[in-house]
């Protein structure tokens, strides 16, 4: 049963709707990525004012439970799964702030051997091959993310077959290959564009970018290496790890 306003508690009102609220985050009724209820659907709901529910939202934006979208509402962007471990590692959850659409172009999709430093940080021998996957991440058409995955091919060589530009490459590997992902090291710093990233990206040379290196682990096996460069002037990386022990 939802609990209620109590207005004879010595809680103060805005602190039991914010108990409210996150009682129905935990229990999944608001769903990650969902838009919650307006300001004002919330003060008829409750029988509170605006500057009630304002102090209950804005606490829930500063725990990292909703994020505000100007002109657009305030959508769910976190959630308490009940143990154990959790990485959300689609674009979508590592990438933009909820509510955001887009939209995926495969440049390349191929084998090659490792070049540079690439068997290292694969932590595979040079002799190996290696799936090449490149794409091009936009929102409403607007490049956003360039992104680089590496797999040694022995890990899924038929990852070749699958459709890389509308599913996730953690979802493809976990839920068509029980290739279960259970940690990823992230190494984050600026960066400066490349006449050929910058000209996919929509940017000058030598533009200032966010750059994010991840090694991908199923288990003590490093499965992938991806690297993302993201144009430093739009939208933010968001990216969430969670851990609730019971």
């Amino acid at each position: 049963m939802e609990k209620i306003i109590e207005r004879d508690s010595s809680q103060k009102l805005y602190v039991q709707l914010y108990d409210i609220m996150k009682a129905k985050l935990e229990n999944g009724e608001w769903l990650v990525g969902s838009q919650i209820p307006t300001e004002g659907d919330l003060c008829k709901s409750y029988e509170v004012s605006k500057a009630t529910v304002r102090l209950a939202i804005l606490e829930l934006v500063r725990k990292g439970y909703l994020t505000r979208q100007q002109g657009k509402g305030t959508f769910v962007c976190k959630r308490v799964i009940p143990e154990g471990l959790t990485m959300h590692t689609s674009f979508k959850e590592l990438m933009l702030d909820a509510g955001m659409t887009f939209s995926t172009k495969v440049l390349a999709k191929t084998v090659m051997m490792p070049d540079d430093d690439l068997d290292l940080k694969l932590n595979i021998s040079a002799d190996r091959h290696v799936i090449f996957i490149k794409r091009l991440r936009s929102i409403e058409n607007e490049p956003v993310l360039l992104q680089e995955a590496y797999i040694p091919y022995q890990v899924c060589p038929s990852l070749l077959e699958e459709d890389v530009a509308n599913e996730s490459i953690f979802d493809i590997l976990e839920k068509k290959y029980n290739i279960t992902v259970t940690k990823i090291k992230d190494y984050i710093e600026m960066s400066y564009l490349t006449d050929e990233e910058a000209a996919l990206l929509g940017l000058a040379g030598g533009a200032p970018a966010l750059v994010m290196e991840q090694q991908i682990y199923s288990g003590d096996t490093q499965v992938m290496f991806i690297r993302s460069i993201k144009r430093s002037d739009r939208f933010r990386f968001f990216i969430e790890f969670e851990r609730k022990v019971a």
